[in-house]
């Protein structure tokens, strides 16, 4: 056996697979695009056949790259977490449309079950919120919109894009890791299992459901690329890259800018209760025992740039932004609520829609595109003070993700935070911290701690930004909110 490590990073946007060595090197990587689907207003779905085609081809090319499956120590898998697979036990194919996390399907399934009281219960056993985001209320909109779900009996599978890989994989193990299982809406926080009355209060069908394991151990493995190679381990996109920062000490932040921005702080192995509308998460679960996250969710980020290419046409490229936010002395008082799936952390607000204000004829494109990227530093202050509030302020703030390669976002968050924000200079923490599981999962490492020199050397953005100048933009941003939620 080898010691590369193959990760198979799963996405919203794109598939990837890429090859590590044991000190971090990213040694290779290939890559596909995923087509997102739109069939209606707020609906957001995938082809769970697409997504299994794509990512086989790229990680057989890069086991073809690593010189075959017997240079491959261990395969670890990290996926966007939340969107939902339905597929036949029998032949291993899709049932219907995978839903998206981003999905705001069963906004109504959600208020009925506000409207009747439910959600302080659903928090105090979940860590989250009745919210479209959530895996739970999507089963429950498809077990009574779809009947080919009802028609499958005991065919039927669900599961998450972890399990969806592993079943295809392997040809069919049915499991998911403890990270991702946190975000159905079905496990209980505390007791690690899935949760009796709360598959009863969403109708999902537990023999469908998968075993819930560990993120890091010898879960199977696959012999379709040529030999054996064993999948190692396992985590929700959000809670890797929290790992491959390197967040392993209680109050350690990390946020990752991709498609949306997701903001995690390692809260230990307490299972933390929050005051403010954030969630409370698995962060990792070794040997059984759960370390635990809170996490406040902005559903839309690096989306915005793409909308602003696709469909308003204002950029040719996302690598334009930043010349055009240095162009303008600042936003000439635009502002631009990125609401164009609704309002994540601390809102909730699924039925919330987008806004552009403050323009005037003085407003440019330029001024449009700076105040969506600034958009990024507002939502991460709305986060920082819920996080603040529940007794887990940032001291400091590691950040990755797609946006974060644009140096004037990096220190947009410094000014606005008004705290050190580290960069690392290898910026796919999510593919890192799936490698660092699947090198304690296979034995290379001895746990987490030493699996953490994988993540290299950091860039640091310090704040300067006048207090005057900071608070003149927060307030601006809150009455933009208030315009867009009618608060």
């Amino acid at each position: 056996m080898g010691d590369r490590l193959l990760v198979i990073d799963e996405g919203t946007t794109s598939t990837r697979a890429m090859l590590f060595a044991p000190d971090g090197t990213c040694l290779g990587s290939e890559s596909a695009e995923l087509m997102q689907h739109y069939p209606a207003a707020g609906l957001v779905e995938h082809d769970a056949a697409e997504i299994w085609d794509k990512t086989a081809r790229c990680a057989r090319a890069i086991v073809d790259k690593a010189g075959g499956p017997d240079a491959i120590a261990a395969i670890g898998i990290t996926n966007q977490r939340e969107t939902l697979v339905f597929w036949d036990r029998a032949t291993g194919e899709p049932l219907a449309p995978a839903i998206v996390w981003q999905d705001r399907r069963s906004a109504a399934i959600c208020r009925e079950l506000k409207d009747a009281g439910e959600e302080p219960g659903v928090q105090a056993r979940t860590g989250l919120l009745l919210d479209p985001y959530f895996s739970g209320t999507k089963i429950a909109w498809a077990m009574k919109n779809w009947p080919q779900l009802k028609e499958a009996g005991e065919r039927l599978a669900i599961g998450t894009i972890e399990s969806w890989l592993a079943w295809k994989l392997t040809g069919g193990l049915h499991v998911t890791d403890a990270t991702n299982a946190s975000r159905t809406l079905l496990m209980g926080l505390g007791s690690g299992g899935w949760s009796d009355g709360l598959i009863d209060l969403f109708g999902a069908p537990r023999a469908a459901l998968p075993e819930i394991v560990d993120c890091a151990g010898r879960f199977g493995e696959t012999t379709l690329f040529g030999g054996a190679i064993p999948i190692c381990g396992m985590a929700g996109d959000q809670q890797a890259a929290t790992i491959g920062q390197a967040c392993l000490t209680k109050g350690d932040t990390k946020a990752t800018y991709g498609t949306g921005a997701f903001v995690l702080t390692n809260a230990g192995e307490r299972q933390p209760a929050s005051k403010h509308r954030l969630l409370s998460t698995v962060l990792c679960q070794l040997g059984g025992r759960r370390t635990y996250a809170i996490e406040g969710s902005v559903f839309v980020a690096g989306s915005v740039v793409k909308w602003l290419r696709d469909s308003l046409g204002l950029i040719g490229s996302a690598g334009e932004t930043e010349a055009l936010a240095r162009s303008v002395a600042d936003n000439g008082g635009v502002y631009f609520v990125p609401a164009l799936t609704g309002l994540g952390a601390p809102w909730w607000e699924p039925e919330a829609r987008g806004a552009i204000s403050g323009l005037s004829l003085a407003s440019t494109r330029a001024h449009v595109v700076r105040a969506a990227l600034e958009a990024m530093a507002h939502q991460s202050h709305d986060l920082k003070t819920a996080f603040a509030a529940d007794g887990a302020d940032w001291g400091s703030l590691r950040v990755d993700g797609g946006m974060v390669a644009n140096d004037w976002i990096a220190q947009d968050l410094a000014d606005v935070l008004d705290v050190t924000v580290e960069r690392p200079g290898f910026t796919e923490t999510t593919a890192l911290g799936a490698a660092m599981l699947a090198g304690v999962g296979c034995g290379m490492f001895s746990g987490l701690e030493e699996a953490a020199g994988m993540r290299g050397a950091v860039e640091a953005f310090e704040p300067g930004m006048d207090a005057g100048a900071r608070e003149m933009r927060l307030a601006g941003w809150k009455a933009a909110v208030a315009g867009v939620i009618g608060g």
